[in-house]
């Protein structure tokens, strides 16, 4: 058994033995300490909390105004049974955010729905992050994996500075707002792929090497790895779409018909990427075996060239008393030309044949 499948069989081995909404076996990546950070805003007030405690945490919602509870960590499970409790979210959703292993999905309780799906991020190669995001009336609860590929940082700015609706909408809306701004980072994913994909096609047509082929091949498995997060998100925005729960405003549909948009249109651009990453994958492999096929003509036209002196070379390598031409003043000029003549006639010959 490889050590990846043994990895595999003990992470689902710790959760097998434990019971359904047991955070017990959780499997979460992640040692630095849990940020909780708290922004409630209405559309004339703003009013954020940095580093907030639990014991911070409000209960109650101000009429007209929407709060966001932001906790990046999940393997403080003390902590998150807590928040689940304060906020009267399910065991099993408790244990779903505490998860870090889930695939994208949305689910639709009696007093809130919850988007579980990953993030993506580049930071020296693809990497995936997963977000919960709680949805309540008035209020949003997202949990992060970790802190490594937060996209809100344009989200908080337009609440503080209060630039477009976000503001004037409900927490639905924030809830739209986040998911999209996790949409359009996978664009920027994109561009850079197909910066990568531009120099790697130069390099493919004017001199390709091995580090060529190893750079495909790692883009390969990044768009592998995006496709296998992107593909789910979209069924569960469809989800999204579809469902008729009290959460989600009509006047916000619209919008969560726009995200499903934009996240067709990356899988999309993901799929024409990836289609150009194998055929750039062919292209280098027929170029290698083009560079093969050159050498073995040219060492094969050097040894047809070598054929017929080696025999002439044979045969007056033979040791016998009685060969005319070995008495013969001119033989020894004569043979040399005879294999010039061979070697002249030859060239003439492939060269007709266009053979180099």
């Amino acid at each position: 058994m490889s050590i990846f499948s043994t990895a595999f069989t003990e992470k689902r081995a710790r959760k097998s033995y434990t019971p359904p909404g047991s955070l017990e076996g959780a499997v979460a990546s992640g040692g630095a300490p849990v940020r909780i950070t708290l922004i409630e805003y209405s559309e004339t007030d703003v009013h954020e909390t940095t580093s907030c405690t639990l014991e911070l945490l409000p209960m109650e919602i101000k009429p007209g105004t929407v709060q966001w509870i932001n906790v990046d960590g999940i393997h403080d499970h003390h902590l998150i049974e807590s928040i689940g409790q304060r906020y009267q979210l399910h065991p099993l959703t408790q244990e779903d955010i505490a998860n870090a292993d889930q695939r994208s999905k949305f689910e639709d309780y009696d007093n809130y729905n919850i988007m579980i799906f990953k993030m993506l991020y580049y930071d020296k190669q693809v990497k995936t992050e997963q977000l919960s995001i709680v949805l309540q009336q008035g209020r949003v609860i997202t949990f992060q994996e970790e802190h490594g590929g937060d996209p809100f940082n344009a989200i908080r700015d337009r609440i503080r500075q209060g630039k477009g609706r976000i503001r004037r909408m409900g927490a639905d809306y924030l809830a739209y707002a986040l998911m999209d701004a996790v949409v359009d980072s996978h664009f920027i994913l994109l561009d850079r792929i197909g910066d990568e994909l531009d120099v790697l096609d130069e390099q493919l047509l004017q001199d390709p090497t091995p580090q060529t082929h190893r750079n495909l091949h790692r883009l390969k498995r990044e768009m592998l790895t995006m496709r296998k997060n992107l593909l789910p998100l979209r069924e569960m925005i469809t989800a999204m779409t579809r469902d008729e729960s009290a959460c989600f405003a009509e006047s916000t549909e619209v919008f969560l018909r726009d995200l499903l948009d934009h996240t067709i249109r990356v899988i999309e651009t993901l799929e024409n990427y990836r289609d150009i990453v194998i055929e750039m994958v062919e292209t280098y492999l027929s170029i290698i075996s083009n560079r093969m096929n050159e050498v073995m003509k040219v060492l094969t036209i050097i040894s047809t060239l070598f054929i017929p002196l080696t025999f002439i070379v044979g045969v007056y390598g033979m040791n016998f008393d009685y060969m005319p031409e070995l008495h013969t003043r001119w033989a020894y000029p004569a043979v040399w030309l005879v294999m010039l003549l061979v070697v002249v006639v030859l060239m003439v010959y492939f060269r007709r044949k266009r053979w180099f």
